[in-house]
């Protein structure tokens, strides 16, 4: 069996890159209706400014620079190829944390956090709260190496990083994540027990139709009307991905304007309400950076098996605390969970907690990309609940 550990490099060649440029040139655009704006998805007039800016001022070399300043490898398990960021804190005692990504994003949404959870000391925090920091890139998503094989779902990735921890010696730690991260986080600590001592989620959303007589705040009754309008008018990419991934995949692995609007509408969907476009929520090169590595690597195509895989697995894809006795979640261990809220997020405690919930935290910005959005605000959050666990 192959347990080794190997430094991997990030260096898209150059054919690759003058393709892209190439490609983004020779874009056949769909007409532009007017008066037609994000209600029906990504608008083609933002869009052609977008990718011009993507074609023409966006320096890709720069931002490959900035990723191989953190210390990446590739690992094999069960026959797959994983790619991930691993950087040790200089404090002794720092504590394990396994930050996972998820759809449409890669690692390089947490670029933001990585200085300020490793080196405290360095950025104005306390030493105590210094962590070490794992970073894999879900199999198939961009940065991952290809999958070869089907079954690359979210259980049989849980398996992997239980193992990869396991690897890099890490016998107690940390879990962190958001979307399909918020699952990775969860189930690891019912597929390692007696290493995961907690774990932080950002807005998980796990719940279907309200239970009759649930009493609710008026800020619940909004989350909840919104769940419901996103279940009946923003959920297309979901159902698409969970059926019929090949068809989306064809798209997405040979247009790049293609993966660049399916990912950009839900950077405006899911950022903060206050912010109009994705660039007044995140930073645009650290966006484009996020959307290249996925076309470089063919990630959107890989994504959306994953989540074919995901919703097909045996063991469905819910939020922790659901008592459904298929739900996969029944037999993890009563670890204490830390649950962050930011202002586009829909989670309601009510629906969330199940007892374990031991800080529940809710902002007034923010959105489904933290880490991008208000880093500042996730890292005091992530630091303040593993502060009772240490």
């Amino acid at each position: 069996m192959h347990t080794s550990i190997r430094p991997f490099t990030l260096a898209v060649p150059q054919a690759d890159l003058d393709d892209l440029h190439v490609r983004l040139s020779r874009t056949r655009w769909a007409p532009a209706l007017p008066g037609v704006g994000w209600e029906r998805g990504t608008p083609v007039r933002y869009l052609q400014d977008l990718a011009a800016y993507w074609r023409d001022e966006f320096d890709w070399r720069a931002q490959e620079r900035r990723l191989n300043e953190l210390p990446q490898f590739t690992t094999t398990i069960d026959g797959q190829e994983l790619h991930f960021f691993h950087v040790r804190s200089p404090e002794p005692d720092a504590l394990p944390l396994l930050v996972s990504h998820g759809w449409p994003s890669t690692p390089v949404e947490f670029q933001r956090i990585v200085g300020p959870l490793t080196d405290p000391r360095a950025h104005g925090g306390d030493p105590a709260d210094a962590f070490h920091l794992v970073m894999p890139t879900l199999p198939g998503f961009g940065l991952s190496p290809p999958v070869t094989t089907t079954g690359w779902g979210l259980p049989t990735t849980v398996a992997a990083y239980a193992e990869l921890m396991r690897r890099l010696g890490y016998a107690r730690y940390g879990t962190q994540g958001g979307d399909i991260g918020a699952g990775v986080a969860g189930m690891l600590a019912g597929v390692s027990p007696d290493a995961v001592i907690g774990v932080h989620m950002n807005g998980p959303t796990g719940y279907g139709a309200l239970p009759e007589g649930l009493e609710l705040s008026e800020r619940d009754r909004e989350r909840a009307r919104l769940s419901a309008e996103f279940e009946a008018t923003g959920s297309g990419y979901l159902a698409l991905q969970s059926n019929q991934p090949s068809t989306i995949g064809v798209a997405l692995h040979d247009s790049p304007v293609a993966q660049l609007a399916w990912m950009v509408e839900k950077y405006q969907a899911w950022t903060d309400p206050g912010k109009a476009l994705p660039e007044d929520a995140v930073d645009r090169d650290q966006l484009l950076t996020t959307v290249s590595t996925t076309w470089f690597s063919g990630g959107g195509a890989g994504s959306a098996h994953f989540v074919y895989e995901s919703m097909h697995s045996d063991i469905p894809w819910t939020a922790p605390g659901d008592d459904d006795a298929s739900s996969g979640w029944q037999d993890a261990p009563s670890v204490p969970v830390g649950v962050a809220v930011f202002a586009a997020d829909t989670s309601i405690r009510a629906l969330v907690d199940s007892g374990n919930v031991v800080r529940w935290t809710e902002y007034d910005a923010g959105g489904h990309f933290p880490a991008m959005e208000v880093p500042e605000l996730l890292v005091d959050d992530v630091r303040a609940f593993f502060a009772m666990l240490r």
